[in-house]
């Protein structure tokens, strides 16, 4: 679906859900006052909307609120003014009285790839909070050890590790959202495990934590499950001290041994029955080696960081409340005063979305995706090589605020907002996907010109030139077999034209029509007649490239799927990172120049 027809489809579903039918007059208005553009296309706008709104008001109520909230999840909201931008809710403890309290607030990214969309919402939350308090936003690598050595060497594309390639990924998508943290002090978390093996000393030796050698089944099954103790947990702590020694000096090996923080096994939710804080893992660290072998967790590691590094709000995912649990112990435990800490809902995405750092990065070693900028990974890398724009994401996501109700992410909000931030400076140019040869005759001139605006929303770019040249009355075209077929691809309500059969009259766009007189599929083949010059506003227009004068294009879009086709000459004189659209076919990207192709990622 093209700019024009989302914008008509939108505004005949408004119409009819306010006044019961969508007619002509109103939607037209709307569309004109609103895009002034389109006004010297209103003979040619005519006949498209027509058939829009017969889909529309086949529609029942609640087809058509579903239909356009797809298109627009807020289209049916009041209409706000400019001022009245969109406000997070305030944030608690930022002041007492008139006296403004510091906001410190962090991020925490795992190392083990390219930030994706998934990890999007919780680092622009931050950020644009950080930035209406005028506080300071601290950036963490959380690159505590991940895997153990053994499960690296079992299972490698299962196991979770520090990526050496990963800080700097994230460095630039954090840069790529404009993101404001502090760049004189990023924290690294692998540099303070000597910190967090003091605290789990400490907690040993004030009889708050204790290292267990039993197996993490026989834990589970026997114990945990059970709301039983383990024998391990009542022995002295003279004993325990001995084996924390063991576990700093190699006696004991990987799932030997592990540090619990005595939590309670009469906890009602078993998952956190004296939960694991420290355990032992011999796999190298890309930025220490081999400098130690026990290693905290995720939730004991913040408990301790979030006080020593004086964060006073945490926003993160409803996913993560377990580790709120664990700090809230451990707070309570040392006597600390509390952050604040907000949980939003889970972002659910389709099954398109493959938001999985690990798979990524299998797929990226094995040669599948061409790097963390491949569109299938949907990092932040591949959206900006897409033509995303970050602002459009930010808005994207602010737009769901601190919702803690899982909300079914949908890409066209994204694609929504990125549209109207690329449309006005995207040049347009033809595009004919999986391409069939148009063999014409009847022509009485050798040379035809056509002269398409390169961007109809600023005419003083002036115009772009599309020659075909005619041999003995005869010249080729390549056309979508897309248009031969009985109906236009559009999604649920079909704009359905007759089948193409001998004698079939269109119109090649900005250049003559002429009439079917041969179809041969097996060939891949079409003949047809010159008619006229004539322009005929009933009369389908189809986009062409000259047969003798085009270059091929591959296109990759995030579902791995790759199209194939041919555009006017014109893209080859392009540089490699502009944004373009294809008309009637979407939004790209030029990723690369070759002599006979051109390579785009698909934008939306």
């Amino acid at each position: 679906m093209d700019e024009l027809d989302r914008i008509l489809t939108i505004e005949a579903l408004k119409n009819a859900i306010e006044y019961g039918e969508a007619q002509l007059k109103p939607v037209m208005g709307k569309l004109m006052g609103q895009q002034p553009k389109y006004r010297s296309k209103a003979r040619e706008i005519i006949p498209l909307l027509k058939e829009i709104l017969k889909d529309v008001n086949k529609l029942d109520l609640e087809t058509q609120k579903k239909k356009i909230l797809d298109l627009d999840p807020h289209a049916l909201d009041k209409e706000e003014t400019e001022a009245e931008e969109k406000q997070l809710p305030e944030l608690p403890n930022t002041k007492i009285g008139d006296k403004k309290l510091p906001v410190v607030m962090r991020l925490a990214p795992y190392p083990s790839g390219a930030l994706h969309i998934g990890n999007a919402r919780m680092i622009v939350l931050n950020d644009e909070y950080v930035k209406k308090y005028k506080g300071k936003l601290i950036l963490c690598f959380d690159d505590t050890i991940g895997a153990t050595k053994q499960m690296l060497e079992e299972s490698p594309e299962k196991a979770k590790f520090v990526l050496p390639d990963a800080y700097d990924l994230i460095l630039e998508g954090l840069k790529w959202l404009n993101v404001d943290y502090d760049r004189n002090n990023i924290i690294y978390k692998s540099d303070r495990v000597d910190i967090y093996k003091d605290y789990a000393e400490k907690f040993i030796q004030e009889g708050n934590a204790y290292v267990c050698t039993c197996s993490a089944d026989e834990f589970r099954n026997k114990y945990k499950n059970r709301a039983k103790e383990c024998p391990c947990r009542n022995i002295s702590i003279e004993d325990h001290i001995k084996r924390w020694e063991k576990m700093l000096n190699g006696n004991y090996g990987e799932g030997d041994a592990v540090v619990r923080l005595k939590t309670g096994m009469d906890q009602k939710d078993p998952a956190v029955r004296d939960q694991v804080i420290m355990r032992i893992s011999d796999a190298e660290h890309p930025r220490i080696g081999n400098k130690t072998r026990v290693w905290p967790l995720l939730d004991f590691s913040w408990g301790i960081d979030d006080h020593e590094l004086g964060i006073t709000h945490i926003i993160r995912g409803a996913d993560l409340q377990k580790e709120g649990f664990i700090e809230n112990f451990i707070w309570d435990l040392m006597g600390w005063s509390k952050p604040e800490i907000f949980l939003y809902g889970r972002l659910n995405f389709s099954s398109e979305f493959k938001l999985s750092k690990t798979h990524a990065r299998v797929c990226i070693q094995n040669g599948e995706y061409d790097g963390w900028d491949d569109p299938r990974t949907w990092s932040l890398q591949s959206l900006k090589a897409r033509g995303i724009q970050p602002e459009s994401l930010r808005e994207t996501l602010l737009d769901l605020g601190l919702s803690k109700s899982g909300i079914n992410f949908s890409e066209k909000w994204l694609y929504a907002k990125n549209t109207k931030l690329i449309d006005e400076s995207a040049n347009r140019y033809w595009f004919v996907e999986n391409p069939i040869l148009l063999e014409i005759s009847g022509l009485a001139e050798s040379k035809y010109v056509s002269n398409p605006l390169l961007n109809p929303n600023n005419e003083d770019l002036g115009t772009r030139e599309i020659i075909l040249i005619a041999d003995n009355g005869k010249a080729g075209v390549y056309i979508s077999k897309n248009d031969i077929k009985v109906q236009m691809n559009r999604k649920g309500n079909k704009i359905r034209y007759p089948k193409m059969a001998p004698g079939y009259e269109f119109r090649l766009k900005d250049l003559f029509t002429v009439k079917i007189d041969k179809i041969n599929l097996e060939q891949n083949k079409l003949k047809a007649s010159f008619l006229t010059n004539e322009f005929d506003v009933s009369i389908r227009k189809i986009q062409w490239v000259p047969a003798n004068n085009y270059i091929k294009v591959k296109v990759l879009k995030p579902d791995g799927i790759q199209t194939n086709g041919f555009a006017e000459k014109n893209v080859k004189e392009l540089s490699i990172g502009e944004k373009i659209q294809f008309e009637r076919y979407g939004y790209v990207k030029i990723r690369r120049l070759d002599d006979d192709i051109v390579y785009c990622y698909f934008t939306h």
